[in-house]
């Protein structure tokens, strides 16, 4: 073979090669379309059918958001940036949050932005809640870009998967110095297959990604009005000691969740495993250490797919029950218990599997 040739097809080689390793670095989200959205797992659920957690007017999308935008920018409208130096990131373990000296109030809107920028579309917007969360939607740019994709990509974008789906809920709580802690938590779906002929799958949950949520959190530090330099040296800044482990216990006849931590630790660590296992919080009552929780029981029957049930509706779906949370803390002791509705204690399958549920995460 001419040398000329050989080398010049063991360049194209290495490009083509190349051209399939996955940038990790670059987020590029596009929402789910409405045939192909997910829902969460059959244990846990978030009804549409409570106003309080319906978009006023429908979801937002990142369209509208530009169009919106760029009506207040014809008018003239414009927003002065906070002080840089109102923004920084707090850890616990391996856990981040921001610490910001603004009111939630005042960042409502900028966070709000922050995720419609970034190509997804709102589900949950309750700012007095202080929850939004977004739809699922799939990181494109961890799509290989080959010589095929690139060419016809544009025209057939849809033909190409992940065969992964993104959703993170932000959280914000206000402190008692007037600020605002912002939590960023991560839940994922994977596409699988079922059989061993690969001619059907299902999707089915995956473990949080803490890097998403780090790089989340690092991007809203830039919103905020932190230089990229800043926002990059604090969200890779050496991991703190590992918190520390909670255990199932029997405390007078009743099943709890020990944590050797004091309060406000336990009372954030529990926030954050509510928010990535996926349940409802309908209220919180940080003076009295109670959330308040929806949780629908599993049955035997099967469930239909994560991608018709969202649109459709099963008369085998049980109702969901109203749950309380407590942290109940004595200096570094904490105890995490699941009540009923009305406050009143007792051991039934429900309680203990939704325990179970938290430990795992607590882990």
């Amino acid at each position: 073979m001419n040398p000329t040739l050989r080398l010049g097809l063991l360049g194209l080689a290495v490009t083509l090669s190349a051209c399939s390793v996955l940038d990790s670095d670059k987020i590029d989200y596009k929402s789910a379309q409405r045939g192909s959205s997910l829902e969460v797992p059959p244990d846990l659920t978030q009804l549409s059918t409570d106003t309080r957690y319906v978009v006023q007017g429908g979801s937002t999308s990142a369209a509208a958001y530009e169009a919106g935008r760029a009506q207040q920018a014809k008018a003239g409208v414009t927003a002065a940036p906070k002080a840089v130096g109102d923004v920084h990131i707090e850890r616990d373990g391996n856990q981040r949050w921001l610490v910001v000296a603004r009111s939630p109030d005042e960042l409502w809107s900028p966070v709000r932005d922050f995720w419609l920028e970034h190509g997804f579309t709102l589900e949950i917007d309750q700012p007095k809640l202080g929850i939004m969360e977004t739809d699922w939607a799939e990181n494109r740019a961890k799509i290989p870009q080959d010589v095929v994709r690139r060419t016809i990509g544009k025209m057939f974008d849809s033909l190409y998967s992940t065969g992964l789906r993104d959703k993170f809920r932000t959280r914000l709580e206000r402190r008692a110095d007037g600020g605002t802690d912002i939590y960023i938590t991560h839940k994922g779906m994977e596409e699988v297959y079922t059989n061993a002929q690969k001619d059907n799958t299902v999707w089915q949950p995956r473990a949080a990604d803490p890097e998403l949520e780090t790089e989340f959190i690092r991007r809203l530090m830039v919103r905020l009005g932190v230089s990229e330099e800043q926002a990059k040296a604090a969200a890779t800044a050496a991991p703190q000691a590992a918190p520390a482990a909670a255990k199932l216990a029997n405390v007078n006849g009743m099943q709890v969740i020990q944590m050797d931590e004091d309060f406000d630790h336990a009372w954030r660590r529990v926030g954050l495993s509510l928010d990535r296992t996926g349940f409802t919080v309908e209220d919180r009552d940080r003076a009295q250490g109670t959330y308040f929780v929806r949780y629908v029981t599993p049955t035997d029957k099967k469930e239909p797919g994560f991608f018709s049930k969202l649109f459709g509706s099963s008369s085998n779906a049980a109702a969901p029950e109203k749950y309380r949370i407590t942290v109940r803390s004595n200096a570094k002791q904490s105890t995490v218990s699941v009540l009923r509705s009305d406050g009143s204690a007792e051991t039934s399958a429900n309680i203990e599997r939704i325990l179970r549920i938290l430990a795992d995460d607590l882990k």
